[in-house]
């Protein structure tokens, strides 16, 4: 019980103290002079080699917990396998199934943290300043996915314990005393524990390791190489208790209202609200009986912060209506997508002038002003980007509805609530008093501290990561009965989750077998989500909100993207368990500059990575015949696709596509014509990534970057003009061609979701990038944006076809169209497609 308290302890405060305090200049006045001796220099030694002790007592005193836990393990595994001997007699004490359900997953916790001791060990041992243990650390955190595992079980084994304690008089005296091996420097030989109790302790060493590299951290120079490891071990280690629905402890997510009930915290989190014709960030509180909507209040600097109740709903009085009984929301529009991309601008650019400001040594005052405005943007970019409605309704008439970036957040929040309402529940109404004492609870009770944005997290936490993930989801099992399956899935990025890749229909089958590859675009993306649904068919089922037809989840599963798993030239093969259905698939990264290199084909009998104009001259074309077939197919069936040219296309399709093109296959309208339509979106996507060079050549990259650095907009129509008017024929007249298409694409947008900004974000990267040697150390994410920039800057001015084949500038655009910014690093290209040039 000690322990417990302990632990709970130790979790608050590691939940209230959030920032990792990391040593400056200016914490220790002046320096007055740059020798060893002058009083800055001395403090800094001081407080390094505090901070270096500090450090091996953290560790000495973690290592003997381990040591005491994997005792406790032990000691639980110890009864387990004369159960299983005795489990084939003709007495067994309990059946195979009973002990794989009390035993669940505590062989494999066992042998991780018995691995994790033998290696700590020594180096705690042999202790020396300079020793690295951070990658241990990390490696352990990758591996919380057993704990989720044995988490999701916990209950059920708990229950089946105790319910063979009580039809068993052999298991009820086996788990009421198990004897656990003390340490090695400790009197006593062994203590005794209850079977219970010891199911608690993975639950309870989860929290506390998550705090121990909290300390670690503290203690730790940031330029000692274990402080990026311990960083990415603690983020993986606080996603994974965030993520955890089930209250890990009950006591410390109870409260007890004047009655005398009790009444949990189950889940908690941030979601836009839409009240009053607006959008507002709410922090959203889910107990075992009651859904409380809540506002932060603004208090004053070292007052004890609380919440506003803004509203709650008995869980006993709570519905979600149909997709047929809900009624529209004429007050919700969506937000513009030029100015979310405008958002996510700023944030890179800011992120890095921070970058810079920490790599000259510059004031912490003004990173700190840097950091706030790149708080502010990321803030309205959060609040701004969700669209998928989540409606709530009162039985009382009241109905509420929510804004999330995922079908996945949607999922969750409804399961955890109907999960609740299985229960027993009555309708009441709180008194004031009650409901002030909930409210107050709430600050301490939360779970979820920090809306998702990157500038609440620890300055050196990895950023994530920019390229491209490849993904084959494989095959599916665990449905009971044939339906129409397929799965989608959904990337991180900028705080939100948006949705990438989807897989064909597998109809009428209980194991579908995809077997489909997806080439994911990654914007400092740190986790995959796989949903898995049912296709529904029935038009009468359509959500009123957004006019789409609700298809069922069937099963949903995320997973951390650990840069040094991915980041393999082999294939990762995994298995993500999601509500009693396995989904098998496979996945590899590949960084950006790798992804975009482009290499010239060795054949020129064919179109992919063969020079625009050899193409056009062999073919007597003025744009690529692969071009030409392309367009017309998708605007022949995809342009109201749903997310044409965002969802990735089946990697197979795209390669037979490739083929076909490039050995001039008369079979290629056949083929076109029954291929997927984002296959041959991405087929291409595909064409322009494998030229030789970009369509905008390598030769004007530099005149581009020079044009948008002027700050006088009509200069800067001039110069792009310009440059446009001096790109070779077959680039220029392509080029223009696939915009128009675009804009074809972007009038459906109501349909198909996709504006020309967001078609600029997908072409841009391609159509626009510096040469290998241009882009050598400054390849970053900050250059897809900066094209982008560009593209959105041509296409102000605008351009028409004279009779020569050339462009003329259209009248002047609007201004408020121009973006202001300076150039800090290469751009992306989506300035080409928002602007009115066609």
């Amino acid at each position: 019980m000690e322990e417990e308290e302990e632990a709970i302890g130790f979790l608050d405060k590691v939940l209230e103290d959030e920032d990792v305090f990391v040593l400056e200049e200016g914490d220790l006045g002046t320096p007055t002079s740059p020798d060893s001796g002058s009083p800055f220099l001395l403090a800094v030694k001081v407080e390094a080699g505090k901070g270096l002790e500090m450090r091996k007592l953290v560790l000495s005193g973690f290592l003997a917990s381990e040591e005491i836990y994997i005792n406790q393990l032990e000691a639980l595994l110890l009864p387990m396998k004369p159960l299983k001997a005795t489990a084939t007699t003709s007495q067994p004490v309990l059946t195979i199934q009973q002990i794989e359900t009390i035993f669940y997953k505590i062989q494999d916790i066992y042998e991780i943290h018995k691995e994790f001791y033998d290696n700590l060990c020594p180096k705690v041992q042999q202790w020396d300043s300079q020793v690295t243990l951070g990658h241990l650390f990390q490696k352990l955190a990758s591996q919380l996915g057993v704990y989720k595992a044995f988490v999701d079980n916990y209950k059920i084994a708990l229950e089946t314990a105790e319910k063979c304690s009580q039809s068993n008089n052999q298991f009820q005296k086996i788990s009421e005393e198990l004897k656990v091996k003390a340490p090695k420097d400790s009197k006593d030989s062994h203590t005794s524990i209850t079977m219970e109790a010891l199911l608690y302790k993975p639950i309870d060493r989860v929290t506390r390791s998550t705090l121990v590299l909290h300390d670690l951290l503290k203690h730790t120079p940031v330029d000692h190489p274990d402080y990026p490891l311990l960083q990415d071990a603690l983020r993986i280690s606080q996603n994974f208790l965030s993520s955890i629905n089930e209250d890990i402890d009950p006591r410390r997510t109870a409260v007890t209202t004047p009655k005398g009930e009790t009444r949990q915290l189950v889940k908690d989190g941030f979601l836009v609200e839409m009240a009053e014709s607006s959008r507002k960030l709410r922090h959203v509180f889910l107990f075992t009986d009651v859904l409380l909507c809540a506002k932060l209040k603004k208090t004053s600097v070292g007052k004890h912060q609380q919440y506003d109740c803004k509203w709650y709903i008995p869980l006993a009085d709570l519905v979600f209506p149909s997709p047929e009984e809900s009624e529209p929301s004429p007050q919700v529009h969506p937000f513009p997508d030029h100015e979310l991309e405008d958002m996510k601008m700023k944030i890179s650019a800011l992120k890095s002038e921070i970058q810079k400001e920490r790599a000259n040594k510059g004031q912490s005052r003004a990173i700190e002003r840097l950091k706030k405005k790149m708080f502010e943007n990321e803030f309205l970019l959060l609040l701004n980007s969700p669209t998928i409605p989540f409606r709530i309704h009162n039985r009382n008439g009241k109905s509420y509805l929510f804004l999330l970036s995922s079908d996945y957040e949607r999922s969750e929040w409804r399961e955890a609530i109907q999960k609740l309402q299985k229960k027993d529940l009555q309708a009441f109404v709180l008194s004031s008093v009650e409901l002030q004492v909930l409210t107050g609870s709430c600050f301490k009770l939360r779970t979820v501290h920090n809306i998702p944005v990157t500038s609440n997290k620890d300055d050196d936490e990895a950023p994530g990561l920019y390229g491209f993930l490849h993904v084959i989801v494989h095959s599916a099992k665990g449905f009971k009965q044939s339906a129409n399956l397929y799965c989608t899935l959904e990337v991180d990025s900028f705080g939100y989750f948006v949705s990438k890749a989807k897989t064909r229909v597998f109809r009428d089958t209980t194991e579908p077998q995809w077997n489909e590859e997806f080439e994911i675009e990654l914007e400092g993306s740190q986790s995959l989500r796989i949903l898995c649904y049912e296709k529904c068919y029935d038009k009468t089922k359509v959500n009123k909100d957004n006019n789409e037809i609700v298809d069922k989840i069937m099963g949903k599963g995320q997973i951390q993207l650990d840069p040094q798993t991915v980041q393999t030239k082999n294939w990762h093969m995994d298995v993500i368990e999601m509500n009693g259905i396995k989904v098998e698939f496979s996945m590899k990264f590949t960084s950006r500059d790798m992804s975009l290199k482009r290499t010239p084909s060795k054949k020129q009998t064919g179109v992919f990575g063969v020079k625009i104009s050899v193409v056009t001259k062999r073919e007597r074309s003025k744009v690529p015949y692969i071009v030409r077939q392309c367009v017309e197919e998708v605007e022949k069936r995809g342009i109201e696709e749903i997310g044409i040219y965002r969802i990735s296309g089946v990697a197979t399709d795209i390669q037979a596509l490739k083929a076909v093109f490039d050995a001039n296959n008369k079979d290629v309208l056949v083929m076109l014509s029954d291929m997927d339509i984002n296959a041959i979106a991405g087929t291409l996507k595909l064409y322009f990534r494998e030229l030789p060079e970009p369509l905008l050549t390598d030769r004007l990259y530099p005149a581009f970057m020079e044009g948008i650095a002027l700050s006088d907009p009509a200069a800067k129509e001039n110069c792009m003009m310009h440059l446009l008017r001096t790109l070779p024929d077959p680039n220029l007249i392509t080029f223009l061609f696939l915009l128009e298409h675009l804009k074809r694409v972007a009038e459906k947008e109501p349909i198909n979701k996709m504006s020309l900004h967001n078609l600029a974000t997908v072409f841009g990267p391609t159509l626009l990038r510096p040469s290998e040697v241009e882009s050598k150390g400054h390849l970053t994410s900050a250059s897809d944006i900066w094209s982008h920039d560009v593209m959105a800057q041509v296409i102000p001015g605008g351009v028409l076809l004279s009779p020569t084949g050339h462009p003329e500038a259209r009248v002047s655009p609007p201004r408020s169209l121009f973006c202001r910014r300076r150039v800090l690093e290469p751009w992306p290209l989506h300035a080409l497609l928002p602007l009115p040039w066609f």
